[in-house]
C-alpha cells in the first residue's frame, strides 16, 4: 500500500513539474503580449503591473492579421478535412486488402515519416510552378495533404484492423456495400483516432512557415505565421506585437484540443489495454 502511494505521488510530481515546464513559455508569452515594450525588457516574467491593448490592437488594425488568420483557417480546416478523408478511406482498404502487396504500400505510407518533405522543396516548387498555384494559398493544400496522409494512414490503420473483421461480414451479409459499411461502421468506431490524427496534423499544417515563405509572396494569399514574419525588424522589432499574434494564433489549437481532449486521450491509449 505504502509502495503504491509512493509512486502515484512520484508520477504526479514528474506530471506537475513537466506541466510547469510546458506552460512557463506559454506564461511568458501571454504576460509579456500584455506589456509596453519597455516593460518586456525590465521585467519578463512578472505579471504587468498595468495591463495594455496595444499590440492586440495594432496588429489587427494595421497588420491585416484578420486575412491572415482567415487564410490560415481556411488552408488548415480544408487540409485536415481532406488528409482525415482520404486517410481513412486508404487505412480502411490497407486493413482489409489481403495481399502481399498491401504490406508494400503500407511500408510506402509510413516512408513518409521517416523521410522529411522539405528535402524535396526544389522539385515540389517546381511542381507548384507548372501547375499554375505558385503565389496562391493553394499552392498550400497539395504539400499538406501529402505532409500528413502517412502519420494518419499509419494511426488509422492499426485501429481499423482491431475491428473484428465480423462486424464487417455481418453487414455484407445484411446487403451493405463497402461505403456503407466505411462510412456507416468503421468511422463512428475509429472517431478517437480520427481526432488524435486530427491534432497531430494541425500543429505543423498551422505553425509552418517553411512552405509560405517560399509559395507566397502576395499580401491577400499569406498565412498568420508569414505574417508574424514580417513583424521582425532588421534593426527594431515589435515584440509586444509579436507575442500577441503569437498568443492569438495558439488559440485554434488550444480550443481544438478542448473540445476533441476525451477523444484524443483514448486514441492515444486505445492501444494500451487489450480488449
Amino acid at each position: 500500500m505504502m509502495r503504491h502511494r509512493i509512486s502515484t505521488f512520484a508520477a504526479y510530481a514528474v506530471l506537475t513539474a513537466w506541466s510547469l515546464v510546458v506552460l512557463f513559455p506559454v506564461w511568458t508569452m501571454l504576460v509579456n503580449s500584455l506589456k509596453p515594450r519597455k516593460e518586456i525588457f525590465r521585467n519578463p516574467f512578472n505579471f504587468p503591473p498595468e495591463i495594455t491593448w496595444e499590440g492586440y490592437q495594432s496588429v489587427w488594425a494595421n497588420g491585416h492579421f484578420e486575412l491572415y488568420f482567415r487564410n490560415s483557417l481556411f488552408v488548415t480546416v480544408l487540409s485536415l478535412l481532406t488528409i482525415l478523408l482520404l486517410g481513412s478511406m486508404a487505412a480502411y482498404a490497407l486493413a482489409n486488402w489481403e495481399s502481399p502487396a498491401a504490406g508494400f504500400v503500407y511500408i510506402f505510407f509510413l516512408a513518409g515519416l521517416m523521410i522529411p518533405i522539405r528535402l524535396g522543396t526544389i522539385n515540389i516548387l517546381q511542381i507548384v510552378i507548372a501547375l499554375g498555384l505558385s503565389d496562391t494559398i493553394y499552392s498550400l493544400f497539395p504539400v499538406y495533404i501529402a505532409m500528413g496522409l502517412p502519420i494518419t494512414v499509419f494511426i488509422l490503420t492499426t485501429f481499423i484492423r482491431s475491428i473484428p473483421r465480423e462486424i464487417g461480414d455481418a453487414a455484407r451479409v445484411d446487403g451493405a456495400n463497402e461505403w456503407r459499411i466505411y462510412s456507416r461502421i468503421v468511422l463512428p468506431l475509429i472517431r478517437p483516432a480520427l481526432a488524435t490524427s486530427a491534432i497531430f496534423n494541425l500543429i505543423p499544417i498551422w505553425n509552418d512557415l517553411w512552405f509560405p515563405l517560399i509559395f507566397i509572396r502576395a499580401d491577400q494569399h499569406r498565412t498568420v505565421m508569414l505574417g508574424a514574419s514580417l513583424l521582425f525588424g532588421q534593426y527594431q522589432t515589435d515584440w509586444t506585437s509579436i507575442l500577441a499574434v503569437l498568443t492569438l494564433s495558439s488559440l485554434p489549437i488550444l480550443i481544438l484540443y478542448l473540445l476533441m481532449s476525451k477523444q484524443f486521450i483514448q486514441g492515444l491509449t486505445g492501444g494500451a489495454v487489450k480488449g
